[in-house]
């Protein structure tokens, strides 16, 4: 199979780098031959950038493509499809006769055509990796632009010089030029907007890091080195395409921004909230994200939570030990949130919360005893409790109707308490009559009023 793909040299060679144990080098021949048409075939931005070039399905590409064999002869195909011609046309066959005649000399011409598409497939891959060693030899210090500034960054890093910020955003980068890399005194670096596609691991050698921005690139994934990036306190990754971030990020312990809105994540690291102790701030919204991990519950530092159009089935039952949580925003989850834990209400110190486009029907029975809340928006909810003419009028106006219901509701419970306590105990008749009458009184709305949701709970029932 490797033998055949000495006609597609570059894919060969790259083939062999990604995988040496499955796919032989090519020939000194060919090798000789790349090194001078890819003078710099060997950088390893270069390499990495073709490897990434390579489809998925190429191991069962070249299979099929290593068992056809060698092609067929031309002068046997091109005798083949003349004998086919004459049997079509000779009327003294019978159609079935001639369909078994035509059926020899067809399997000859098969086999050339599902040889040239395979080949096909393989020479349009070979052209495509030509194209992307062009464009990343062309980026590869960012284009001109780009290669005057890192020189004159390298140079001043040369003469004794200290360079703590770099900003090469929107410089159509497809790769992280390699001089940077050098400069381990950064303290921030600016990569935004940009065409990045990976980040190499050698970004660890950034050990004083503290801010980094990838935003607007074309990121899959990130390296598990990032967790080596020990000083960093901003990272800023919107804008992307990934679908996870790597479980090492939780290393970053002096992390106090992260920023990972606008890509497809479909969940967090397990135990980011066990690392990242001192985030201050999460941003994850439009995510496909389903669940919080429970470990969330112990970023005690975190005061800003911004998860809205998600997928957000539901909160730990632990949430309410983020007790410096400021500004919580989960909105536009739609059908799938539903409802809140009750631990909710164990966020004293939540100021703004925003719940609307979600399937919330009722409130927490303890929602009041978040006493600092001043913005609340529960719009475009099937809320049935509390009532909705209350919802419109101010945080503060819930808060205080959740306060009345709840006491209301507590006297309910310390009177029938009373009344259980009396007809166990055989007490006097004057205080079970007393008791009784009370009850009946708050149950048929002679006292206080009846709780609003019975009778949406009569209804789960």
């Amino acid at each position: 199979m490797d033998h055949d793909l000495e006609i597609f040299p570059l894919l060969s060679f790259v083939l062999y780098h990604s995988d040496p144990a499955s796919h032989a080098p090519p020939s000194q021949v060919i090798q000789q031959t790349l090194v001078n048409r890819y003078p710099l075939l060997t950088n390893p931005h270069v390499i990495s950038s073709l490897i990434q070039t390579i489809p998925s399905t190429i191991t069962q590409t070249l299979f099929v493509f290593g068992s056809l064999g060698s092609p067929p002869d031309p002068l046997s195909v091109s005798s083949a499809r003349s004998k086919i011609a004459q049997i079509r046309e000779d009327d003294s066959l019978s159609p079935d006769d001639a369909a078994k005649e035509v059926q020899v000399y067809a399997t000859v011409v098969k086999l050339e055509e599902v040889h040239e598409g395979y080949e096909k497939k393989l020479r349009e891959l070979e052209e495509e990796l030509g194209k992307v060693y062009a464009s990343a030899v062309e980026s590869l210090n960012g284009g001109d632009e780009v290669n005057e500034e890192v020189v004159a960054v390298l140079k001043e890093v040369e003469d004794g010089g200290v360079v703590e910020r770099i900003d090469l955003s929107d410089r159509q980068l497809k790769l992280l030029p390699d001089a940077i890399v050098k400069i381990v005194g950064l303290v921030s670096l600016n990569l935004s907007r940009n065409d990045l596609k990976f980040l190499p691991d050698a970004i660890s050698g950034f050990e004083k890091l503290e801010e980094l921005d990838l935003s607007s690139n074309y990121l899959a994934s990130l390296p598990d080195s990032i967790g080596l990036l020990l000083n960093l306190r901003i990272l800023n990754v919107t804008g992307n395409k990934l679908t996870s971030l790597p479980e090492s990020i939780t290393q970053c312990r002096s992390l106090v921004e992260l920023d990972a809105s606008f890509n497809n994540l479909t969940s967090l690291p397990a135990n980011i909230g066990y690392g990242l102790l001192n985030l201050e701030k999460l941003s994850i919204q439009l995510n496909k994200i389903r669940f919080f991990p429970n470990s969330i519950c112990e970023m005690r530092s975190l005061r800003y939570l911004d998860a809205h159009m998600n997928e957000i089935h539901g909160l730990p039952i632990a949430i309410g030990r983020l007790t410096s949580l400021e500004v919580m925003n989960l909105s536009s989850n739609f059908s799938d949130l539903t409802e809140l834990p009750d631990t909710i209400s164990d966020l004293s110190n939540l100021r703004e919360l925003d719940l609307s486009n979600n399937q919330i029907r009722v409130l927490p029975d303890s929602f009041f005893r978040l006493e600092k809340l001043e913005k609340l928006n529960l719009d475009q909810n099937p809320l049935e409790f509390p009532p909705q003419e209350m919802v419109n009028e101010s945080a503060e106006a819930v808060r205080e109707f959740m306060r009345k219901i709840w006491e209301e509701m507590l006297e309910e419970e310390q009177v029938r308490s009373l009344v259980e306590a009396e007809s166990h105990q055989g007490g006097a008749t004057g205080w079970l009559s007393w008791g009784s009458s009370i009850v009946t009184n708050l149950f048929s709305g002679g006292g206080a009023a009846k709780n609003p949701k019975d009778s949406f709970l009569d209804k789960q029932l």
